[in-house]
């Protein structure tokens, strides 16, 4: 037997309860964080080096199709990550409901949504490799960020009423918003697509401090 394994991580039969580790939970935590504070970063960057960029008119989108094409979808996969970790350490410690286990699904099938907008490159630059996806890519990411915050304020609640909260202010401000960027100048879209990016980013950093805050709980115990 590993000398550092705790024999209390080993169930006696396969239907025991199993402990949740606190160390797992702050790692995805900081995963989830790290995930959006590059994409930030990637995104500030590709600002100034993208020549002849206009960061009110010109979407994410338009600096991840081109020459620098890899600076934001660096940022893209990080966020990706960060989904992913969101999902891993909610399924970790699972704070009950279906919404809860919703919003496991959901952030692992996002997640992988918004990997693929990276990797296929499809920016509305009239690719015409195969088949063009990105417009439906948009459209899931769209249904995800109005469900899933909704589904898990809950289970963040049960850790902190203002995460809970949080999640619910995320749903609250997407489903009116998102659907306006359709209808934007191009003079202002990448402006206003920053802003849906923050309430994505609050939602994700409000689940990264659910599991850190449940990671200080049981440590308290």
């Amino acid at each position: 037997m590993d000398a550092n394994l705790d024999p209390r991580d080993i169930p006696e039969s396969p239907g025991d309860p199993l402990p949740e580790h606190p160390d797992i939970l702050r790692g995805m935590a900081w995963i989830a964080i790290g995930g959006c504070v590059i994409f930030t970063l990637s995104i500030l960057v590709a600002d100034f080096v993208v020549p002849h960029h206009d960061w009110m008119a010109d979407t994410i989108s338009d600096l991840g199709a081109g020459e620098y094409e890899y600076i934001v979808d660096i940022g893209i996969y990080c966020f990706s990550a960060a989904l992913i970790a969101c999902a891993v350490g909610a399924a970790h410690a699972h704070l009950g409901g279906r919404g809860w286990t919703t919003g496991i699904y959901g952030l692992i099938v996002t997640g992988l949504i918004v990997f693929l907008v990276g990797a296929r490159n499809e920016y509305g630059d009239q690719d015409q490799d195969g088949t063009v996806i990105h417009i439906y890519l948009v459209y899931a990411l769209g249904v995800a960020f109005a469900i899933i915050p909704w589904a898990m304020s809950y289970g963040a609640g049960a850790i902190s009423s203002r995460l809970g909260l949080a999640c619910k202010a995320a749903t609250v401000l997407w489903i009116p918003m998102a659907p306006i960027f359709f209808f934007l100048p191009d003079s202002i879209d990448g402006l206003y697509e920053r802003v849906l990016g923050g309430i994505t980013f609050l939602f994700v950093i409000a689940i990264a401090l659910t599991l850190r805050g449940r990671a200080a709980a049981i440590e308290a115990r």
